[in-house]
């Protein structure tokens, strides 16, 4: 079920030779579109990192009137199918939204959708393990003179690590190919604003299926690689 297509994605990514290939992954519009896409994806993975685990924390040890309310609201971005995601962020950061800000058809735009497709992962990655931890270990690090922080980066944090890099990683895979979200608000603007699957969209528009195949390989490869990269970091983290 994953081998077959992945497969044929690469079989038709050389249907005009490697030539064809080169050349479909080589055009300045693809290599735009795949740097703004690896950067931005990679931006998002870490502030959802960092505030996806903030999140968790304060649902896990805190309480709070409407927490409830607040942990149902986190997988409210799973829930949206991602067009209506994207058509609902147009209309707060547009330009007759409610915002005190416009983006729209703007890298911020991009970088907005992306944040809010992909929170969900790093606080639901996060969360259980939060649950878990022995508070015991935190008050016996604490009896023994360390501070707060210390006791975060000494105790907690090499047990969240492994978590917060399986969240990070989901969200930087979902952000490498997310189209819904960010096909109306980005505005699609070549060397700008258009990420590497609304440039893969609009080359199957164009009838060509062999380019799209090829930048797609490139974006599946850099996936793993990335990923790969993540979980190493996670973890050489933990111990």
């Amino acid at each position: 079920m994953v081998l077959l297509p992945l497969a044929a994605l690469v079989a038709t990514s050389t249907d005009n030779g490697l030539a064809g290939f080169w050349n479909a992954i080589s055009s300045p519009e693809a290599v735009a579109a795949f740097k703004f896409t690896i950067l931005a994806a990679i931006a998002v993975a870490a502030v959802n990192a960092v505030t996806g685990t903030l999140i968790a924390w304060v649902l896990v040890r805190d309480d709070f009137h409407g927490k409830s309310l607040v942990n149902s609201l986190i997988d409210l971005p799973f829930a949206l199918p991602t067009i209506v995601a994207g058509l609902t962020l147009l209309a707060l950061y547009g330009p007759k939204g409610p915002a005190p800000v416009d983006v729209a058809f703007t890298r911020w735009a991009v970088l907005f959708a992306l944040l809010f497709v992909t929170l969900p992962f790093v606080v639901r990655s996060v969360q259980p393990v939060l649950m878990e931890l022995d508070r015991e270990v935190e008050d016996a690090s604490a009896s023994l003179g360390a501070g707060a922080f210390t006791t975060f980066r000494r105790v907690i944090l090499p047990s969240l690590a492994p978590a917060i890099a399986s969240g990070a990683g989901l969200a930087l895979g979902r952000a490498l190919g997310e189209f819904g979200s960010v096909v109306l608000i980005s505005g699609n603007l070549p060397f700008k604003t258009e990420v590497s699957s609304v440039f893969i969209y609009n080359r199957i528009q164009s009838g060509d299926q062999s380019g799209a195949a090829a930048v797609s390989v490139m974006l599946l490869a850099a996936s793993l690689v990335l990923l790969s990269g993540l979980t190493f970091l996670g973890r050489r983290w933990s111990r």
